[in-house]
């Protein structure tokens, strides 16, 4: 889906092995969830070349954590794009990478972290995570001590206009640039990023009410607003 991936492993018993497993794994999510691919089975879904009893059990539960997501996100969560297709990147990059981070745990390694897009994974020791300034990349605007837990960050500072407010006719989000989350994982913070950044000025507010989660907004004018908990992963781990 057009997303660098960067896997860092600080154990000592690694091997390839297991990064070659993990890349392979991305490239079949790609190949089946990308609806930039022609052979995706997202596609395929969108063209109605298949059918809902023929979904492959990945695309059903995708389907199910979609709808799960738009409840408890009031409706701002929403898959159907604009054009009226199915795109579940904004869920399915976090799921990817949760997936990803548990086989690298499965295999007995603990101190590591997965990159997908800017979301990360962090796990074991504490790993330094920077929040772009989006007025100039090179910048960080912040940096976060985090370990055990995701960091996501929705925004159109790299990608443009590509998140939607569902609840007013599909208008494009102007008013913030981007929206950083913290949460217990990194599924679960993409896809409230993405939710909270739907919602503009007030997604910060829906972040704050979240229990386990926290959040950092960048609004137009370079103003940040952050949660009342936020301040605690942004200091050095002594």
């Amino acid at each position: 889906m057009g997303m660098p991936i960067t896997v860092e492993i600080r154990d000592k018993n690694v091997d390839a092995e297991i990064f070659r497993k993990v890349f392979s794994y991305f490239q079949h999510v790609d190949e089946k969830f990308s609806p930039f691919k022609d052979t995706s089975e997202v596609t395929l879904i969108n063209e109605g070349k298949i059918g809902e009893s023929e979904r492959s059990e990945e695309m059903k539960e995708i389907f199910h954590l979609s709808e799960e997501t738009k409840k408890i996100t009031d409706g701002y969560f929403d898959v159907i794009s604009p054009e009226g297709k199915y795109n579940p990147s904004g869920l399915v990059k976090g799921w990817a990478i949760y997936n990803a981070a548990k086989t690298i745990k499965e295999a007995g390694l603990e101190n590591f972290f997965v990159d997908a897009g800017g979301d990360i994974e962090a796990r074991g020791q504490y790993w330094k995570v920077g929040i772009r300034n989006p007025f100039k990349r090179e910048e960080n605007v912040k940096i976060l001590y985090i370990k055990d837990m995701g960091v996501a960050t929705s925004g159109t500072y790299i990608r443009g206009q590509h998140i939607y407010d569902s609840k007013n006719n599909k208008k494009t989000i102007s008013e913030i640039l981007s929206l950083t989350v913290i949460g217990p994982n990194i599924y679960e913070a993409d896809r409230f990023a993405t939710a909270a950044f739907a919602m503009g000025e007030k997604g910060i507010m829906f972040i704050e009410k979240l229990d386990g989660f926290e959040g950092y907004m960048i609004d137009k004018n370079g103003l940040g607003t952050e949660t009342s908990g936020f301040e605690k992963y942004a200091k050095p781990i002594l």
